[in-house]
């Protein structure tokens, strides 16, 4: 077992240890925004603002497509860092043992399903003709990868729930730097259009995989599953299912109302697409520490559950939230000065309408960092402690707030109601998730009583 790398969270300063955990983690998201960004730089400044518009139009489904995948991994994982946190560890190994072959399921199941019905979506969703082909090109390869979005997240997960952030990012740091070659390579050289950048980032999530499934097994000894783990266990399988199902159905339907809301902005026009993909990129890219925070909860959370120290679930979140604080105040002044001039990276010859769009959305997006901050910690810290069909309710809730945004901000304001879709959501989940968390811990105590 590599126990260098390994973190136990159940005891020392959750300050520190909140800390040292999420920085890793930060460079990680960095790094997988980086070379999501690194494809619409090239696609927007080589192949044009329809281009960039046909992949900005995939977004929604993109993100409640893969958003479910990465959700399932993270539920997946839950059980795994109860167990690391509880010290039984061929109870650990059978869990990812389960893992394993509820992922291949999935994998299967969806991959087959949703390149099947790509087109039918996007048709649906409005997209509008002068960017269709764009949108289809790109987001039919990205959903043939869905079997390699699977096993690099299901095997970070795992590893994160035994306290390592580092190793995640190696390999993260890996796919960036292949992202970036491949889309030079396959865009500039290859000349595949919007279809080279998704076939790069498929790829480079591959190899990251790959790569990662070989580490795990030649750095920790402690995941080295015997013969008789292997074997498939209902009951296991039923509590994965009962974490991982509902957080990545809380991905899912939040990416509903996304869906909606996206419909109605292609109606706006190409321009307006693509304003909204430039001022997202510019904007997820900052959204990473949130993000990061987010998963170094759900890794505490499940530790100290499994530990049943349940008094450091406490000052967890209160460290946690005073990081957040600080963060989205700092991101606040950065992108209400300099939000426009970011967008600009994105498109070599955007005109002065959509720089001003795009600082419009940062702007507005940001002035609500905080309720993100509080959204993101309290969500996952209740994840971690085994409550993840509370993940579902607050998915229903950011659903709802993009619907209406949706359904009335967008007809009745245009491209300003749609910057206030994304805030109004988190607002939403706040209102649910605070009384939320007060709920679950008075259960979690009885529970443990």
């Amino acid at each position: 077992m590599a126990k260098d790398t390994t973190r136990d969270m159940t005891t020392g300063s959750p300050m520190k240890l909140i800390l040292g955990f999420s920085i890793p983690l930060l460079f990680g998201f960095l790094f997988q925004q980086f070379y999501s960004v690194v494809d619409t730089i090239i696609v927007g400044r080589f192949l044009g603002v329809n281009a960039l518009a046909g992949v900005g139009a995939t977004g929604s489904i993109n993100f409640m497509i893969v958003g479910f995948c990465m959700g399932v991994c993270s539920g997946f994982a839950i059980p795994v860092a109860h167990k690391f946190g509880a010290k039984d560890y061929s109870g650990m190994r059978q869990f990812v043992a389960n893992c394993g072959w509820l992922s291949l399921f999935f994998s299967a199941v969806m991959t087959v399903t949703v390149v099947f019905l790509c087109r039918n979506i996007l048709t649906w969703m409005k997209t509008p003709e002068d960017i269709f082909d764009y949108a289809y090109s790109y987001i039919v390869i990205i959903f043939m990868g869905i079997p390699a979005t699977y096993l690099y997240n299901i095997l970070s997960g795992i590893i994160r729930s035994m306290g390592d952030s580092r190793t995640p990012l190696y390999f993260l740091t890996l796919s960036a730097l292949l992202n970036i070659g491949l889309d030079l390579l396959c865009i500039l050289v290859f000349r595949m259009g919007v279809a080279g950048a998704a076939v790069a980032t498929v790829v480079s999530q591959l190899i990251s995989g790959v790569a990662c499934l070989f580490y795990m097994i030649k750095k920790y000894e402690t995941l080295h599953i015997t013969k008789e783990e292997w074997k498939m266990n209902v009951s296991h399988m039923k509590t994965l299912c009962g974490m991982g199902i509902p957080m990545g159905l809380q991905y899912s339907i939040t990416a509903i109302g996304s869906v909606i809301l996206q419909t109605s902005v292609n109606t706006l026009g190409s321009l307006a697409v693509a304003s909204i993909t430039a001022g997202s990129k510019v904007g997820m890219f900052f959204c990473c520490p949130f993000e990061a925070m987010g998963s170094a909860m759900a890794t505490y959370g499940g530790q100290n559950v499994g530990a049943k120290k349940l008094e450091r679930l406490g000052e967890g979140l209160k460290s946690c939230i005073q990081l957040g604080v600080v963060y989205s105040v700092l991101a606040f002044v950065v992108l209400y000065f300099f939000g426009s001039h970011l967008a600009a990276l994105f498109v070599d010859d955007a005109g002065e309408e959509m720089l001003a769009n795009a600082g419009k959305f940062l702007m507005i997006c940001s002035t609500f960092y905080i309720p993100l901050a509080l959204v993101n910690i309290i969500r996952f810290m209740i994840q971690g402690m085994g409550f993840s069909t509370f993940a579902i309710l607050a998915g229903v809730f950011e659903m709802v707030a993009r619907t209406l945004a949706g359904l009335v901000l967008v007809p009745a304001f245009g491209f300003t109601g749609a910057c206030f879709a994304s805030p109004l959501a988190w607002v939403f989940a706040d209102v649910f998730l605070i009384p939320a968390y007060i709920h679950v811990r008075r259960r979690l105590q009885m529970r443990l009583n």
